[in-house]
């Protein structure tokens, strides 16, 4: 049976599969039963400085198992109010990353270090989200403002820190490659993609705040890409990120050049069962390609591409 245990930026996960941000991660015991159900790590919903409601309904639409559309408008209870959630999800035996949001270098590193506080094994910083007005996309959209914001949590934290980018943008490697000179252990590619959908009949945006972020089974083919651009031009581990939904999608994005994956939009249509499904399945796959661990599938993608041999996992 292939080995799937990796090292991802220090910390020894049991497979490769995350819960991803937003998806089942509003408390302990969700974060805690996605630990239960298989996965490797879990991270948290996105958490700010203080409480947020998010925007008001309609925030989602789904599209028949191939993706969702949502804004949310990063609705959280604030970092004052989480730290028990944590420690739940932590006391079952999770790896729990926290997921932080802010809206300048600044409120991002006071954050680092209350969310540190509470004993998470790693940090991941939203710097993607398409729609949250004043967060996200809007202040890590750039290299420059990657860099910043990266530079000012690895001098406030003692943690690994992870850097979560968007996709919505010329160039994302750059913004990998800002990342990793600022000091930042990992980066995840990628967020959700900015969306629109119309009702025609009211002839109005579908969500109410209009642009919302596209997950799900439509959005893989740019997170591959994305990973695999952004492989050859940094050193540090990368996380996949985007519609992972089963064995064969995982073990694209390992070839691509992650190192681990995250899988939402999978849970929100199928449960938390998914995990296991993925890794039971991702085994098989491996022992079939004769491949003796998930370490062994990083990068394989670039050496057949002629591109050069894949970097240790």
């Amino acid at each position: 049976m292939a080995d799937l245990s990796v090292d991802l930026a220090g910390l020894r996960l049991r497979n490769p599969f995350l819960l991803a941000s937003g998806v089942w991660g509003e408390s302990g015991e969700s974060l805690a039963g996605a630990h239960r159900a298989g996965a490797g790590g879990v991270v948290t919903k996105s958490i700010g400085s203080v409480g947020r409601p998010g925007y008001p309904n309609p925030t989602i639409e789904s599209y028949d198992g191939w993706g969702l559309l949502n804004a949310m408008g990063l609705p959280n209870p604030g970092i004052d109010e989480y730290p028990q959630e944590i420690a739940a999800a932590r006391a079952a035996g999770a790896t729990v990353i926290g997921s932080i949001f802010g809206a300048d270098p600044g409120e991002f590193a006071d954050l680092a270090r209350k969310m540190a506080a509470t004993g998470v094994a790693a940090l991941e910083l939203n710097l993607s989200c398409p729609h949250a007005e004043g967060y996200g996309t809007e202040v890590g959209g750039t290299p420059a403002e990657v860099g910043a914001i990266v530079r000012e949590v690895v001098r406030a934290v003692r943690l690994p820190v992870i850097a979560k980018i968007t996709p919505n943008t010329s160039d994302p490697a750059a913004l990998a490659e800002a990342a990793e000179r600022a000091g930042a252990s990992a980066v995840s590619a990628i967020n959700t993609v900015r969306a629109l959908a119309i009702d025609v009949r009211l002839a109005r945006p579908v969500l109410a705040h209009g642009l919302g972020g596209l997950s799900g089974r439509a959005i893989k083919p740019v997170g591959l890409a994305c990973v695999y651009q952004i492989f050859s031009r940094i050193s540090i581990p990368l996380v996949g990120v985007g519609g992972i939904s089963t064995a064969e999608d995982a073990l694209e994005y390992l070839m691509a050049g992650a190192r681990a994956v995250e899988v939402g939009t999978a849970v929100a249509f199928e449960g938390i069962g998914v995990f296991g499904r993925l890794a039971s399945g991702l085994s098989v796959l491996l022992d079939e390609l004769g491949l003796g661990s998930a370490r062994e599938a990083v990068g394989l993608a670039h050496r057949g591409a002629g591109r050069g041999a894949a970097s240790p996992a």
